[in-house]
């Protein structure tokens, strides 16, 4: 029962029970007693400010933080299995939101997993760690290579692409308030820049789709003056041209209808409350070749600042031709973003959620061997992206080679995510993935973003306490060596076993490992995808 619900049903309990009691028998005022008490505890949860559900679902709501406390632990980590139905990843939920309020983190009763379960990882500890005193508390990154007048220096940990008209306008607020409190970025995601982006100015990655939304004519193709306009503000600080997204890789993007309000229809260059389909390739180059020049074309336009790409690993040929498109025209992207194909959307089929594109562990390892191998790495910086939520799975990307990590679902938790599964259907209870006025007065930016700044403060500290129980003190000695992963009952490999690292120019030498050899033979910068008479591996 939403809040006006909740008035009219209230209003007229409270009279109909008085008159009862007025009336017939005054016995009838216990339960008016009652209706009174409930009254005011719906009221309450109405005029409070840190629970979305209980402000948007008055007395009612209540229920939710009811089953909390009686449910065992372990079911509040987000489970998902593989086909074999054996569990592979774990988002601990409690540990979120226990950072996000800076509540007590600490846990009785030792490790919660099986440590002889097959995909169970552990971090490497040296008998000399770094004490965390010693050790840089907001490790930063710079972005921006030979051709970027405006480098950027970026926190470790940012939010991931998630577009205004996916999430609510106070949803978008709160991250951007947050961002700003705790000097991270947010990546705008493919629906163009808000009000809502620029309000509390915090830092943006402004994300470039296939749609261009923000940035395109009448048609829907890419408009150079109107992103000139825009790339120019200050609050800009980085732009991210995204090939593909890891929740549906090959699928263009989604907005319902119901989603699609004038204000979202305004920022976007839409027509209103009509379905958006984004296409699933872009119009403005057709070949890595054009992509590359294309990619310097945005930095010219936007002033110098630097300009990477987003995908999710596919073709692994065509990666390598946009690598070998970089080195000819001697133009590189200041950042590359590797999404996984575990990556999460409201907006994906079940097919493409489930079977398209690589994970972001493999993504990652191999377009740091192909920017090792080609001996370009140096011009370009990594930024990993998938159910990144604990400094553990930061030191695992960055062991791997990220320089960065952004993460979409664990800023949500902290911002009041429960994780309902409602994201497409417009009706989120917590007011963050829906449009809908009744359910966005629950988020209350300014209690959401100081959430969302505890909860970057404490991961990136858990991230440096564990590069201390290392004994590093710079995150650049982080190896593949340092994380481990159990493959059996009785046997375990370093991440440098399973993913072994390539030698830094190897493969202008020919030393091109046996498994990358067919996706050097179909690499093309001319075009795209498999050529006739050439098959993978």
């Amino acid at each position: 029962m939403h809040r006006k619900g909740f008035v009219i049903i209230s209003t007229l309990t409270l009279l109909t029970t008085f008159g009862l009691g007025f009336f017939l028998n005054k016995s009838w005022y216990v339960l008016f007693a009652i209706v009174v008490v409930a009254t005011y505890m719906g009221y309450q949860d109405m005029l409070q400010t840190r629970h979305a559900v209980r402000r948007i679902f008055p007395l009612f709501g209540r229920l939710r933080y009811v089953m909390e406390d009686l449910r065992p632990k372990m079911y509040q980590y987000f489970i998902e299995s593989d086909i074999d139905g054996r569990p592979f990843h774990r988002i601990d939920r409690s540990t979120i939101y226990q950072r996000a309020k800076k509540t007590l983190q600490t846990i009785p009763f030792g490790t919660e997993f099986d440590v002889y379960e097959e995909g169970y990882e552990w971090m490497c500890h040296s008998i000399a760690p770094k004490a965390f005193k010693t050790l840089n508390h907001d490790p930063r990154v710079t972005f921006g290579n030979k051709d970027c007048t405006q480098p950027y220096s970026s926190s470790i940990f940012n939010i991931s692409a998630m577009s205004f008209g996916s999430l609510s306008g106070e949803a978008v607020e709160a991250m951007n308030a947050g961002a700003k409190i705790g000097n991270f970025a947010q990546n705008t995601g493919e629906g163009g820049i808000s009000d809502h982006h620029l309000k509390h100015q915090g830092d943006l990655i402004w994300q470039i789709g296939t749609g261009y939304f923000g940035c395109r004519d009448d048609d829907g193709n890419f408009n150079p003056e109107l992103f000139a306009e825009k790339a120019k503000l200050p609050s800009v600080k980085m732009i991210e041209l995204k090939i593909s997204q890891g929740a549906k890789p090959g699928h263009g993007g989604i907005l319902p209808a119901s989603k699609n309000t004038e204000e979202i229809a305004r920022i976007r260059h839409i027509k209103p409350h009509t379905i958006v389909e984004s296409p699933p390739y872009h119009s403005a180059f057709n070949s890595p070749y054009e992509m590359v020049q294309f990619i310097q074309k945005m930095r010219e336009l936007s002033g110098g600042k630097p300009v990477g790409f987003k995908l999710c690993i596919g073709l692994k040929s065509e990666f390598i031709s946009i690598c070998q498109a970089m080195i000819e025209l001697d133009t590189y992207p200041d950042f590359i973003t590797v999404d996984g194909g575990e990556g999460g959307t409201g907006a994906a089929p079940q097919e493409f959620s489930n079977y398209v594109g690589a994970p972001m562990l493999d993504g990652l390892d191999f377009v740091v061997n192909i920017l090792n191998g080609l001996d370009i790495r140096k011009h370009i910086r990594v930024v990993a992206s998938g159910k990144i939520s604990s400094g553990f799975h930061i030191a695992r990307a960055i062991a791997l080679g990220a320089d960065t990590v952004n993460s979409a679902r664990a800023m949500m938790m902290a911002i009041g995510c429960i994780q309902a599964r409602l994201c497409n259907t417009n009706t989120c209870p917590t007011g963050i993935t829906t449009q809908d006025p009744k359910l966005r007065v629950g988020l209350v930016v300014d209690d959401k973003k100081v959430r969302l700044a505890n909860y970057h403060e404490e991961a990136v500290k858990a991230f440096v306490e564990l590069l201390g129980a290392s004994g590093l003190n710079e995150m650049r000695n982080l190896t593949r060596n340092h994380i481990y992963r159990r493959v059996s009952l009785n046997s375990m490999l370093t991440y440098e076993e399973i993913f072994p690292s390539i030698e830094m120019g190897s493969m202008l030498k020919g030393e091109i490992p046996n498994k990358y050899v067919p996706d050097f033979n179909n690499a093309n910068i001319h075009s795209w995808g498999i050529h006739p008479n050439q098959q993978t591996a």
